[in-house]
């Protein structure tokens, strides 16, 4: 039987029209129309099951940590009847009253009663909130309520921390990539806004840079000092624990190809502009990644195969900001930068987003009313995880033919067995088959026309984005939303990064991600319009 999973970390206090760059690369859409939610199949004749993991939440801890539900034929009733019922009722007016009699010992209970209280089991002065707040020890209770709270909130930290470490950085192991970088005409001057098709004046263009970067990542662990000794009950061991990624362009010494080569051939220098390291320098996390980065305000988090990380400069610069947690996630923002990922065994998919604020609106901007960001570069980074890179060419003599099983490379010794699949799945046609698996709710079509895009990118990948971030808007409207589609095999892959309105559009509502089996994704296809995922 098909399996469908559909996770999510919820955080935080709770959560179409593109253009065509020259190359062609990133195809035109004119509109999307939204069709999601979750359809599970059948798993048997009887009942179908929805499966869904849920992180801890950061907020609410009250939140399961796995929870797996059935439908099935059965159901339960709950009835309601007064303790000081008159027996004499008629059981006409009673539709639970062949249920009383038959379970005598039962407690039928009336949710609607303004006499009921609810029982905490806690005792004869577990009574309702009136009576809660009344009690002289009310702020002790409140003040332990909150600690416990408190210690899930660092336990799911903690668990993000490590988790990120583990699995996405897979603990500091070294990484070989391609980024494909996509510039946006929104920062080239009016002159060439004007070149813009006059039916979509408010969707940047991409333009494709001409040269792929070849860019060596990894991210390691480092100790900090600790000011919480270690026999402090609220210690932790990653209190003391930072990480710290590290992303720079290849030199030869990055090529086994080059470096096992068998003739005196010269080799020449690697070559990199100024532009293209200045690109490659720019931080998507904080400069020292501690476990409380992961919590829903900033804008970091790990679920299943997929991950998001953030990083903001202020439009203001606060005294105190690097200190204070919530000053360096509130906004407004003049820069923001956001990366989105995917991954399987053997490679990885991410992709970098970088938002800032236009220069005019700069010169002029005040926190009171900040403008808005607007996308500036799109970066595609293609990466292989076994230590070499994911172009064979960059790793073996030009003589070898991955469909020719006795194939031997005259120039190098490196072989990779599935070569062939990595390039099908990195650099195969772009899109994915029928476009986002399960397109996001993002407002009214005038909000999809100004503020998003959907493209299509080689690798079978799909990604809808907000190309426009508006700031000057109420915390509590609607947010935004970023997705990329991806089958890196068998499994196909949604991830949707949301998050919140105004000031707050760093935070993180939910991190979902949407697990298919490839060749069944079409049959299960969401189908009700689009929804946010219950929380």
């Amino acid at each position: 039987s098909t399996m469908i999973k559909k996770t999510a970390a919820f955080l935080a206090l709770a959560a179409v029209s593109g253009i065509s760059s020259p190359g062609g690369v990133v195809s035109a859409f004119s509109a999307v129309s939204s069709q999601t939610a979750f359809i599970s199949p059948s798993t048997s004749s009887s009942s179908s099951s929805l499966c869904r993991r849920n992180h801890p939440n950061s907020h609410n801890p009250d939140a399961a940590t796995a929870t797996t539900r059935s439908r099935s034929s059965s159901c339960l009733l709950l009835s309601s009847n007064s303790a000081n019922q008159d027996d004499t009722n008629d059981d006409e007016d009673d539709a639970y009253a062949d249920l009383k009699r038959d379970y005598p010992d039962l407690e039928f209970v009336n949710y609607n009663d303004p006499e009921y209280r609810m029982d905490r089991g806690m005792g004869d002065d577990d009574l309702d909130e009136a009576y809660l707040t009344t009690d002289r020890n009310d702020y002790e209770t409140l003040a332990e309520i909150e600690r416990m709270r408190e210690e899930r909130r660092r336990k799911n930290d903690e668990y993000q921390f490590e988790t990120y470490h583990a699995d996405v950085l897979r603990g500091g192991e070294v990484c070989l990539g391609e980024w494909s970088v996509y510039q946006t005409d929104t920062f080239m001057g009016e002159d060439v806004i004007k070149g813009r098709n006059e039916a979509a004046m408010g969707v940047p263009r991409l333009l494709q840079w001409d040269k792929v970067l070849k860019v060596v990542s990894c991210g390691n662990k480092i100790e900090v000092d600790n000011p919480m000794e270690k026999d402090d009950q609220e210690w932790m061991r990653v209190d003391g624990e930072r990480i710290v990624h590290e992303e720079r362009l290849a030199t030869l010494d990055d090529f086994p190809s080059l470096m096992t080569r068998s003739d005196d051939e010269e080799v020449e220098e690697l070559v990199w502009e100024e532009e293209e390291a200045l690109h490659v320098k720019k931080t998507y996390w904080p400069r020292e990644m501690s476990s409380l980065d992961f919590r829903g305000a900033g804008g970091s988090m790990c679920v299943g195969k997929a991950y998001t990380i953030c990083n903001t400069v202020p439009l203001v610069m606060k005294e105190g900001y690097e200190n204070n947690v919530l000053e360096r996630h509130e906004g407004p923002f003049s820069e923001m930068r956001a990366e989105l990922g995917l991954q399987s065994d053997s490679m990885r998919f991410r992709v970098k987003l970088d938002y800032a604020l236009l220069d005019e609106d700069e010169e002029s901007a005040v926190a009171t009313a900040p403008p808005p960001l607007h996308l500036r570069t799109l970066t595609i980074c293609r990466e292989a995880l076994d230590g070499y890179w994911p172009n064979p060419a960059d790793n073996e003599g030009t003589n070898y033919d991955d469909d020719d099983d006795d194939a031997k490379s005259t120039d190098s010794f490196v072989r990779r067995k599935n070569q062939k699949t990595i390039t099908e799945t990195l650099f195969g046609p772009p899109g994915a088959p029928g476009g986002l698996y399960d397109p996001p709710p993002v407002g009214n079509e005038e909000r999809a026309t100004e503020n998003y895009m959907l493209l299509d990118f080689e690798g079978g990948a799909t990604l809808l984005l907000p190309h426009r971030l508006d700031q000057n808007t109420d915390d509590d409207s609607q947010g935004w939303v970023t997705s990329l589609d991806w089958t890196p095999g068998k499994v196909r892959y949604q991830v949707d990064r949301k998050v919140q309105a105004g000031r707050k559009l760093k935070g993180l509502k939910t991190l979902e991600l949407s697990e298919v089996q490839g060749e069944d994704a079409d049959t299960w296809r969401p189908k009700d319009g689009g929804t946010n995922m219950r929380q």
